[in-house]
């Protein structure tokens, strides 16, 4: 998939990987889930979507991914219309350069081994022997599981199964990387073992748009914040310290509460 010209903001037009125009989706056709929403998403940004329980944010994600098509306005990704994709004509490629990881890991862990699910991807690409072990060896390794491979899944804890879910994303070496909640149910000290790794990922290149609503996670993981409203519209979209120090806004988008996040302050901070 290419592009030529350039983006509106002057920078290079292969730098834009996804563009929304005016996109709605409903499911069933009668069950708002986006309104409208307008978004520009470039080659190596760690993007935050913000934003509070049934905004829109997974419909969102399953948007960039090609799993769903917009009820109203256009997608482009990678400069080519997302309908093919979505049709099934276009979606072996473009989910090569495209991966998904889904809150509930387990949707992704089927096989009898975490090494087998790394390497089912690989597999389907019909690459060597030789190259999908590099491929799932690499993969482990960037997620810190290579102590993992040979466990079945379902014996994993949740913050392993994440790691080996994203490791089997990872493994079809994706341009861009999607994750929906991926701290959701996990303990501190898990939590801040996924958050690092992801960070090392957006560092190494990569293209992360991460849903969540855990407020804590978005300065170390994201250089760029979507808030998604309540009204599932774009509420804002800026700098991570401009996003997060806006008390009303996070208010409005029903991020924090406001006499429980003065609570929260006071007890901290008192003496």
């Amino acid at each position: 998939m290419t592009m030529t010209g350039a983006a509106s903001d002057g920078r290079p037009a292969d730098a834009l990987i996804f563009r929304l125009r005016g996109v709605r989706y409903l499911y069933h056709g009668r069950h708002l889930a986006l309104d409208g929403i307008d978004l520009d998403i470039y080659r190596g940004e760690q993007v935050a979507l913000l934003g509070a329980n049934g905004c829109g944010k997974s419909t969102l994600l399953k948007l960039l991914d090609g799993l769903l098509a917009p009820s109203a306005g256009s997608m482009l990704a990678f400069g080519e219309d997302i309908l093919p994709v979505v049709a099934g004509q276009e979606a072996f490629r473009f989910h090569r350069e495209v991966g998904l990881v889904f809150q509930d890991p387990d949707v992704q862990l089927f096989n009898a081994t975490v090494y087998d699910d790394v390497a089912f991807g690989p597999l389907q690409l019909g690459l060597s022997p030789g190259e999908v072990k590099i491929r799932c060896d690499e993969a482990l390794a960037l997620m810190d599981a290579t102590h993992l491979a040979q466990r079945a899944p379902f014996e994993l804890s949740g913050g392993e199964k994440k790691r080996a879910a994203i490791a089997s994303v990872l493994s079809l070496h994706p341009e861009v990387l999607l994750l929906d909640e991926p701290t959701a149910a996990l303990d501190p000290r898990t939590k801040w073992v996924l958050i690092n790794l992801i960070r090392n990922l957006g560092q190494s290149g990569k293209t992360i748009v991460t849903a969540t609503h855990d407020l804590d996670i978005v300065p170390i993981i994201a250089h760029r914040v979507v808030v998604i409203g309540e009204d599932r519209r774009v509420l804002a979209d800026g700098h991570p310290e401009t996003i997060l120090r806006d008390h009303d806004l996070l208010v409005r988008a029903n991020l924090i509460h406001p006499e429980l996040h003065e609570l929260s302050f006071h007890h901290v901070h008192s003496p």
